[in-house]
């Protein structure tokens, strides 16, 4: 009796992890079709001045990229859930792979340089370089960005730490102060589907459910890992990825 209804709650929460997944995509594809079809009704039925036709254009553009993110983030969780072998293994400088991705964040958020602070500590000097493949490094961090600007309604304040404690392991800290975890639900929200629960409505909070999902199966498939830690709901939340060092 006991195991039949565990195994009765969790087919009810995996269904509405799915049905949650699909109403988020649903929500991600329609909204910037939408918004794309009425620039061009507007264009087709009147004529615009030059300058507001760019703008149409520019923001035509921008809805583009959210679709083409959108279908990325699907297809990038698609290939992590078959846990596919690295197609490529480079030596990788990671510490300028993350200050690509946040100079990135800035300009796809609109942040200010204090809204999202980064910091390099080492030792040696050396280069932080890893193996792998560099555009799953890039989605890695960019996903842990984009997670932490998310879920900071109130105001972006984000800071970014990359250190090799080791010399054999680097580790990346993104910190925010949003709206934080409960801890029984750390471990859940690298989870595929997973959408964190706060006391905002989840639909509010733009995204698919698959950013850390995608985090976790490129961290394990570089021979690394990935952790959430929070004081809980409103006391913000600090991810960490740790991935072997290479050793020139």
């Amino acid at each position: 009796m006991v195991l039949n209804t565990i195994f009765l709650v969790r087919e009810i929460r995996r269904n509405e992890q799915h049905d949650s997944f699909i109403n988020a995509v649903t929500h991600e594809l329609k909204t910037p079709i939408t918004s794309i079809r009425l620039y061009l009704q507007t264009l087709e039925r009147r004529e615009v001045a030059e300058a507001q036709r760019r703008e149409f254009y520019q923001l035509m553009l921008l809805d583009t990229d959210r679709l083409l993110g959108t279908v990325e983030q699907v297809l990038k969780a698609g290939e992590a859930g078959q846990k596919k072998a690295l197609r490529q293994r480079l030596p990788v400088e990671f510490n300028g792979l993350v200050r690509e991705c946040v100079d990135l964040a800035r300009t796809r958020h609109h942040l200010q340089p204090e809204s999202l602070e980064y910091q390099e500590h080492f030792t040696n000097g050396e280069a932080a370089c890893v193996m792998g493949d560099p555009e799953d490094l890039r989605s890695a961090v960019s996903n842990l960005l984009d997670n932490a600007v998310k879920y900071s309604p109130d105001g972006v304040r984000i800071s970014v730490e990359l250190e090799s404690p080791q010399e054999e392991r680097i580790v990346l800290r993104v910190r925010d102060r949003g709206v934080g975890i409960p801890q029984q639900e750390l471990k859940r929200i690298f989870k595929r589907f997973y959408r964190g629960v706060t006391q905002r409505s989840v639909s509010q909070v733009k995204g698919t459910g698959l950013g850390l999902f995608i985090v976790r199966a490129i961290a394990r498939n570089h021979g690394g890992r990935v952790f959430a830690e929070s004081e809980g709901t409103g006391k913000g939340t600090t991810v960490t990825l740790e991935l072997p060092r290479r050793v020139a």
